[in-house]
């Protein structure tokens, strides 16, 4: 029987294999992000500070080089900034906010330090950011948005209090914000858009909810994302972006649909986008590297394979809870799946 492979393809597994990944030049530039703390970029980026440590803590988790991150100290810095309220600011005298007390969690999880912190004290903060209509807000300023559903959901189900929240409502608003062509956005009426697919389907996940969403329907569009590059878009008319390999994929690992993407063509895409002097990964092929970018896209490498049988170690992440597998594991954490021998 013909083969059905294309030259395209072949160009695109051909040129997988002549990039090599990196490495040693991603784990010292996540490394220095660290150090170089008198830079602008550093001092520029203390409005996310907490998310930026997870990002770095993870890029080197998933290379297997988590050890070089200095855990208890990082592990110490985040117990130290958690406020009165229970929740997270972005650093310390910055105001709370659900995202960031997402990334303090995470971090503490993979840090092995969750009994550092009042479990109940945190929970108790998360159910005072959900509205009656199961929405959740992200902070005093009271903006709802699916990517708080999620955060909430995400962090109970880490602290095993998902109990505190009512899990249902939450699941039901997600639901309302899906659209005719599948995906789902910010909150009811709002764009498709491939980040919010994530936080909406991996909310639904969580929550056992999974019946709320069209396998097949959102799994073709989210198809589509694929561009001609080879990466993948969040919503239609837009440029491959490096981040929405990790948006994409984790969609479509839960649905049970990641054969539906040219794989080769992405794992060329992301290969790509590496500094091969300075190390780490940017949003598109010539641009300057980040923290966000270069996780996402070692996180997308992982999710395609791209790391079996090569002599380095990597660790594989979750794709509903954005964690290494072997710390969701440690944790038990449990999630609904349409089809996988994979994840729990």
């Amino acid at each position: 029987m013909a083969s059905l492979t294309t030259a395209t393809d072949r160009e695109d597994e051909g040129l997988t294999k002549a990039i090599p990944f990196y490495k040693d030049l991603h784990t010292k530039y996540v490394v220095q992000l660290g150090e170089n703390t008198e830079t602008y970029e550093y001092q520029a980026s203390e409005h996310l500070r907490m998310s930026g440590v997870y990002w770095s803590l993870m890029a080197m988790e998933l290379m297997n080089a988590g050890d070089l991150m200095k855990k208890e100290e990082l592990a110490a810095w985040v117990v130290s900034t958690q406020q009165v309220d229970g929740g997270w600011g972005a650093n310390r005298g910055h105001d709370t906010h659900l995202l960031y007390t997402t990334s303090a969690v995470q971090i503490l999880a993979i840090c092995g330090q969750l009994d550092k912190i009042d479990a109940d004290k945190v929970a108790s903060y998360v159910r005072s950011l959900q509205l009656e209509d199961g929405s959740f807000v992200g902070d005093k300023w009271m903006e709802v948005d699916t990517r708080f559903s999620y955060c909430a959901l995400l962090t109970l189900a880490i602290l095993k209090r998902l109990d505190r929240i009512d899990v249902k409502k939450a699941t039901d608003f997600v639901s309302q914000c899906k659209n005719f062509d599948g995906g789902f956005g910010c909150v009811p009426g709002a764009e498709s858009h491939a980040a919010q697919c994530f936080c909406c389907i991996a909310a639904l996940s969580i929550g056992n909810a999974l019946h709320h969403v069209d396998q097949d329907q959102l799994g073709w569009w989210l198809a589509e994302r694929q561009c001609d590059s080879g990466g993948l878009n969040g919503r239609p008319e837009k440029q491959a972006d490096v981040c929405y390999s990790w948006w994409v994929l984790s969609i479509l690992e839960i649905l049970g649909r990641s054969d539906w993407i040219d794989k080769e063509a992405l794992k060329s895409f992301i290969l790509r986008c590496q500094d091969e002097e300075g190390g780490g990964i940017g949003d598109h092929p010539g641009n300057m590297s980040d923290v966000f970018h270069t996780y996402f896209g070692i996180a997308g490498l992982c999710m395609l394979d791209f790391f079996d049988g090569k002599e380095h170690e990597f660790n594989q992440i979750h794709p509903t809870f954005a964690l290494p597998e072997y710390v969701c594991k440690d944790l038990g954490l449990k999630a609904q799946f349409f089809q996988s021998v994979r994840y729990p």
